[in-house]
């Protein structure tokens, strides 16, 4: 009898609010004695656990926004998020009396004067002409001239030789491998547009159209990044070789649509470098087909994802995350210590801010045994507010793995195990405070997808990954993006500085 009741009680507790028990259930419990009726309410309140805590994830994902989660602004919607975890400058808004500026200079290099003469009097009408000139007062304007697509034609001479009878044909430069062709410039100008500025091929060929006056097929487009792609090659294995030899290297990863389904661009990443690689899973798989991780042996900074983990470098958290999942719990929970921390973590941020521009290495001992005592005190309150969730009841079917705890004690058992990695920019200055140069790299390529909706292939994708991590190598170190295109389809590529200090 007491068993019926206690399969009735876990069945009951598998339904939907509003069908949790009749009366005559009810009735029927108590007629079958104590023990049913304990049975009954037991699987009521467990019932009652569970959709408590199904309410409370579903509040805290309603709660959730790009300012206390990591995600995107574009999910917020309509409403503004005014508030920020920067504390207000001393300084006014506006330019600073330190900062240069940059203005329109006066040349001294004009290409053409144009003369504007006095011919008449404004006042009278009577002719000045030939009237003495008094003062001259000059005006510049900097424009660009009309742009006109140029061809060039190469003439190959064949001569005889008078001794031996051979015909002699001069050789055509490199660039005239066909007996019509695009040249350097303009391929570059396609691969530019479409891959740095993110155009869609069909818009590509309307401002080739609009400003050249050329037009070009879709096909060109991709056949010139096709060949772009091919010459970049051994650039991209330099890259990817120096990012493996560098100290500190920065990792994320994010999803991107390929044909139709969900695959994952990963970035490994310094000041001076960026390598991109594109691949269908998010874990380990593509960590070790992407070939950086497996051979890397300085410090790595990233989210935290659990594949990072079976790497053996130094791995160091970002605290950009960190600050966002505290913001979380205590707009959420109302819990103090969250706000203690956030104020903890950025007090020790600007600490190490100020002792870099001072010219000093380290923090002093003092300092830091003090933020380390600090943050442990933190944490231990934290503790003291989220205890251990209960164990479930003995008729529970038991679930593999740690049992699932709130969203409070997840972070306070990272913040925990993890302090050397939390606190590492402390203690090593080398080290940044977050990991925003890696989503700093990963933004323009969910930029690309928010234009162009998905890639159509994974060769397509391939190819915008490693053009993509030439362009912006190139502007981490201030080389013109352009320039270094043209001199490559040309077969004379830039020489790149591949060994970057972190700033």
């Amino acid at each position: 009898m007491v068993s019926e009741s206690r399969d009735r009680s876990s069945a009951l507790s598998k339904n939907s609010p509003k069908q949790l028990i009749s009366r005559e259930a009810i009735r029927a419990g108590y007629r079958q004695g104590e023990e049913a009726v304990i049975a009954l309410v037991e699987g009521l309140l467990e019932n009652l656990e569970q959709l408590e805590t199904r309410v409370m994830e579903l509040e805290g994902r309603l709660s959730k926004n790009s300012r206390n989660s990591s995600q995107p602004p574009s999910d917020d919607g309509f409403g503004k998020q005014t508030k920020s975890l920067r504390t207000q400058s001393e300084r006014k808004a506006g330019g600073q009396p330190e900062h240069s500026g940059q203005t329109l200079e006066w040349s001294s290099d004009v290409e053409q004067v144009v003369e504007q003469r006095v011919a008449q009097c404004e006042g009278c009408g009577g002719l000045l002409a030939q009237e003495p000139v008094k003062a001259v007062y000059a005006r510049q304007v900097h424009d660009i001239p009309p742009v006109v697509l140029k061809v060039t034609e190469h003439q190959a001479e064949v001569k005889g030789c008078p001794h031996c009878g051979l015909e002699n044909q001069a050789a055509f430069p490199a660039e005239a491998k066909s007996v019509v062709q695009y040249g350097a410039r303009l391929k570059s100008m396609m691969v530019y547009l479409m891959e740095g500025q993110l155009l869609p091929s069909q818009r590509t060929c309307e401002v080739l159209r609009d400003v050249l006056g050329v037009t070009v097929s879709e096909g060109t487009l991709y056949n010139s990044r096709t060949q772009c792609f091919e010459q970049l090659e051994p650039i991209s294995n330099a890259i990817q070789a120096a990012i493996v030899a560098s100290e500190v290297v920065h990792f994320d990863e994010t999803g991107l649509r390929v044909n139709g389904k969900l695959w994952w661009l990963h970035v490994a990443c310094t000041s001076g470098l960026t390598y991109y690689f594109v691949h269908g899973k998010r874990g380990q798989v593509a960590m070790d087909a992407m070939a950086i991780l497996p051979s890397f042996e300085g410090k790595a900074m990233h989210d935290g994802w659990k594949s990072y983990d079976g790497y053996a470098c130094e791995h160091f958290l970002c605290n950009a995350h960190h600050l966002r999942e505290l913001m979380f719990i205590w707009e959420r929970y109302g819990q103090p210590w969250a706000f203690q921390m956030i104020r903890l973590l950025c007090t020790i941020n600007r600490q190490v801010r100020e002792a870099k521009d001072q010219g000093q290495s380290t923090l002093s001992a003092e300092q830091t045994q003090s933020f380390e005592t600090r943050d442990q005190t933190i944490v231990e309150q934290g503790f003291a507010a989220n205890p251990t969730l209960p164990p479930p009841l003995k008729d529970t079917p038991k679930k593999r793995g740690r049992p699932k705890q709130s969203p409070p004690r997840n972070l306070l058992h990272r913040l925990q195990t993890k302090q050397t990695s939390v606190l590492g920019f402390m203690d090593d200055f080398a080290l940044p405070f977050d990991n925003n140069q890696a989503e700093r790299d990963i933004r323009m390529m969910k930029l690309k997808q928010k234009i162009s909706g998905c890639f159509r292939s994974p060769e397509g994708a391939q190819m915008f990954c490693r053009i993509r991590g030439y362009i912006s190598t190139l502007r981490k170190q201030g080389s013109n993006v352009l320039d270094a295109l043209i001199a490559l389809f040309s077969g004379h590529p830039q020489s790149l500085p591949l060994h970057q200090a972190e700033q």
